[in-house]
């Protein structure tokens, strides 16, 4: 279980200036002791700082629901990974570029799935929401950085 060879990679970045604003897309993102500069959580965020889901997990998404796309901006999350199970850092410290995170639990659906989704949104995501992090080291995360375990 403390083995993971994987390294994983960033394919999409965006945060969330405010409630039901608009994702901005970015390509790189500073990362504070609070969060992720210019996302809403940023303020006082704590365990749920940084939100992460696998880019896996979008097309079983898209599957389920029978739609034709699915943009990562539609689930509100800030970074898209792929090639490592995130599920596995449960309790663990990793690195995003520069940074260090710790994963705090699970990014469960919310209600607004169903909005943004469509009916049977919010069950579709169940079990596909990714994961919440805190930030343990400022740094910057860059599409195309690498995720992996940090040994201590």
């Amino acid at each position: 279980m403390e083995n993971i060879p994987q390294i994983g990679k960033v394919t999409w970045i965006g945060v969330r200036p405010k409630t039901r604003e608009k994702i901005n897309e970015l390509q790189e993102v500073t990362v504070d002791n609070s969060g992720l500069v210019g996302d809403r959580y940023k303020k006082d965020a704590g365990n749920r700082a940084v939100t992460l889901i696998q880019a896996e997990h979008l097309p079983v998404i898209q599957s389920i629901l029978n739609l034709s796309d699915l943009h990562p901006s539609t689930l509100r999350r800030n970074i898209v990974v792929k090639g490592i199970n995130l599920l596995a850092l449960k309790d663990k410290k990793f690195k995003i570029g520069t940074a260090v995170l710790e994963m705090t639990g699970y990014c469960h659906p919310c209600s607004r799935m169903e909005e943004a989704l469509g009916d049977g949104g919010y069950n579709a995501m169940r079990g596909h929401g990714g994961i919440t992090a805190k930030v343990i080291e400022n740094g910057t995360i860059n599409i195309g950085d690498e995720v992996s375990l940090l040994t201590e």
